[in-house]
């Protein structure tokens, strides 16, 4: 069977990634910012078919040669790891250069060093794909579209730095495969929001990834909370991972981006099922105004991943599913 790299194993798509294609056989290896995050994520998935090097900085220029000299039974590639937090300090340095230098060294390392790899996966995120009118009803985005983010337009906060650096690093991979013509093959995998449950409640941290804090400001507000209205699609974490084990599964994915959206979303669409399902919430957060998200929805723009989801081939769980899981898990580990 395959031996297949994760970058970022243990964040929350890869951790997902990774227990995924140990269950269907695969020998997987990945790489990890420290050797604790490593032992922990380990000790998560108990399988002694998973491995994992240390690469404190995947921008560092040659961060994945000598773990591509020294395996060269791996044959694909899936390249997870990206900077995903917004409280930094220097946004180029801690946000943007690792988005993309450290896909120009994962594809350099792998063109130079491991030319047994045939598949390549680059995670991207719906930000990639957007147009800047969030609130155009009349407008299709597809497959085809890309956003206009530029460096410096991405230098001026936090968040225009992640969404700017999704689609730089992407046009990169796309540009690299057309110029240098590596032996791999490339797909790219481009998640939206990303709700669900970690893979095992001991990897839910105190400083939970930017999706799922999503849930962690709901259930801890109270009635009067001023709360920051999150809309767009969404995608359940452990859908993500299963469309890149498809990805390079699946030869029609090949040359080709893949947008996993299950539907669109408000906040409110959250509050409104978690009041339903957690009656305990009632009178205890903020519950916003009930069926208000209808209305936002309406307003946004119409989706027509069918591409995505023709080659993929199944079907993605509901808003409902991924939001009773994570809140869930996350009462359960603080209440414990």
């Amino acid at each position: 069977m395959t031996t297949v790299f994760v970058s970022g194993a243990n964040g929350f798509i890869g951790q997902h990634t990774v227990q995924q294609l140990l269950e269907a056989g695969y020998t997987v290896i990945g790489s990890v910012r420290s050797q604790e995050k490593g032992k922990k994520l380990s000790t998560a998935l108990k399988s002694d078919k998973f491995s994992f090097v240390v690469i404190p900085n995947i921008a560092d220029v040659g961060a994945f040669d000598k773990v591509l000299d020294d395996n060269k039974q791996i044959t694909t590639f899936l390249h997870i790891a990206s900077p995903f937090r917004f409280n930094v300090q220097d946004i180029e340095k801690e946000i943007l250069i690792p988005a993309i230098e450290g896909t120009r060294n994962v594809l350099t390392s792998i063109k130079d060093h491991a030319p047994q790899v045939t598949k390549v996966v680059v995670t991207s995120s719906d930000a990639a794909a957007r147009e800047n009118d969030d609130k155009n009803p009349d407008l299709t985005l597809d497959e085809s579209v890309w956003s206009k983010a530029t460096y410096e337009s991405s230098k001026h906060d936090p968040v225009a730095a992640y969404l700017g650096s999704k689609p730089l690093a992407e046009k990169l991979a796309w540009k690299f495969v057309e110029e240098e013509k590596p032996n791999f093959k490339l797909i790219t995998v481009l998640p939206s929001y990303t709700f669900g449950p970690q893979i095992d409640d001991s990897l839910v941290l105190k400083d939970l990834n930017s999706s799922s804090k999503v849930f962690e400001e709901i259930i801890t507000s109270n009635p009067d909370s001023q709360l920051y209205t999150h809309n767009g699609s969404f995608v359940d974490v452990r859908d993500a991972a299963k469309a890149h084990l498809v990805a390079f599964q699946n030869d029609e994915a090949i040359g080709k981006r893949l947008i996993l959206s299950s539907n669109r979303f408000t906040s409110q669409t959250i509050r409104d099922i978690l009041l339903k399902e957690f009656p305990q919430f009632k009178g205890q957060i903020f519950e916003g105004v009930p069926g208000e998200d209808i209305e936002d929805i309406k307003q946004m723009p119409v989706l027509n991943y069918s591409q995505t989801n023709n080659i993929l081939g199944f079907k993605f769980r509901d808003i409902k599913t991924s939001s009773v899981d994570a809140v869930a898990q996350l009462l359960r580990v603080r209440d414990a």
